[in-house]
């Protein structure tokens, strides 16, 4: 720990203070991966006094590649699935974040770890460069430390989802996205903001231990 992550650390925690508007929101990008798993025989249904059964064994399937947007003071999310993860995913997901979903928005924050396709290079390598630098003027990008990915919410919003969703064998990427769809739909009726208590006054109390020592 260092100057550099105390320096990305208030960045991102002074962006969860904002006063919510419309034209300028915050959007918190992460993304994780789930194993696709098959059944090898068939599972036996729950019946009375017996829980379902199911073999122990099974047959791996590839890997679903999850990328979700979540706007903190909304509590708004969606998460894009795909069979692999790579720049022109992340830049497509952008695109449809400002055109689609904040297409009135004159500015969008986005709060993001460190991946290097999480960058406005991935945009012209999926874009011409005139739609790459329209979308790129919208933004403002806001990093997590290295090894602070957990002050990224769409981490924790991921979490709740793996837990709720994605708990058992998922077979294939059309029952990942089904699962995921119901679940972000549901999720979204509630419009609960998030309530992010941590805060800059906070961590300069409770981690001083990773600010500088300065010499008087």
């Amino acid at each position: 720990m260092d100057a550099a992550f105390v320096c990305r650390m208030e960045a991102v925690l002074e962006v969860y203070r904002r006063v919510p508007e419309p034209s300028h929101p915050v959007v918190c990008v992460d993304e994780a991966s789930v194993q696709r798993v098959k059944e090898v025989r068939a599972p036996i249904p729950a019946q009375p006094g017996h829980s379902e059964r199911y073999d122990v064994e099974y047959e791996r399937n590839g890997v679903a590649h999850l990328l979700a947007f979540h706007a903190p003071f909304e509590n708004w999310r969606r998460v894009d699935v795909a069979d692999n993860y790579v720049a022109k995913q992340w830049a497509e997901g952008i695109r449809r974040l400002i055109q689609d979903d904040y297409p009135q928005a004159q500015r969008i924050t986005l709060v993001m770890d460190n991946p290097n396709t999480h960058v406005g290079a991935s945009l012209y390598k999926a874009f011409q460069p005139a739609l790459a630098r329209a979308l790129l003027d919208k933004l403002e990008f806001v990093y997590t430390p290295k090894h602070g990915s957990r002050l990224n919410i769409a981490q924790c919003e991921l979490s709740v989802l793996t837990r709720q969703c994605l708990d058992r064998r998922l077979p294939d990427i059309a029952t990942v996205i089904s699962e995921i769809a119901a679940c972000t739909i549901t999720r979204n009726q509630s419009k609960k903001p998030v309530d992010w208590h941590f805060t800059t006054d906070n961590a300069r109390i409770n981690l001083k231990c990773l600010y500088p020592k300065l010499s008087d």
